[in-house]
């Protein structure tokens, strides 16, 4: 069935966890990645993912690390999402036309667009405030 990729829930993780603290507080990539449970490796990656994104900020220095690159109730799952895996797409015909033989005859392609369209409309609509624990910050 559909699967999110292990990246989007290191991204997913990592920007929830920089949103349940103050906006100046600055977590480097190895403790986020030991109070969340995850791969130092994989956590720096998405967190770089999530900086170009602008999601995340990274500061430079002695105490340098990550945080919270704009305001949690202005960050959905979505933009998470797009920051990590890029646009959102169930079939690789969404994104490439070119790359299904059958595309102009396929019977159910409408409807495999319609849910991707949903499934973005969710995304959209969930914000990463939502998603704080309750009684954090």
């Amino acid at each position: 069935m559909l699967k999110i990729s292990r990246k989007f829930e290191y991204g997913l993780h990592a920007i929830v966890y920089l949103a349940a603290r103050s906006a100046d507080d600055v977590v480097t990539v190895k403790q986020m990645a030991t109070d969340i449970g995850f791969s130092q490796e994989f956590m720096a990656k998405a967190l770089q993912s999530l900086k170009k994104a602008g999601l995340a900020e990274s500061i430079q220095g002695v105490k340098g690390g990550y945080r919270i690159g704009r305001s949690p109730a202005e960050i959905t799952v979505a933009d998470v999402g797009r920051a990590i895996e890029g646009e959102p797409h169930l079939m690789k015909c969404s994104v490439e036309p070119d790359s299904c033989e059958i595309v102009d005859t396929c019977p159910h392609k409408k409807y495999m667009f319609r849910l991707e369209k949903r499934i973005d409309g969710i995304l959209g609509e969930t914000t990463i405030a939502t998603l704080i624990p309750k009684g954090s910050k």
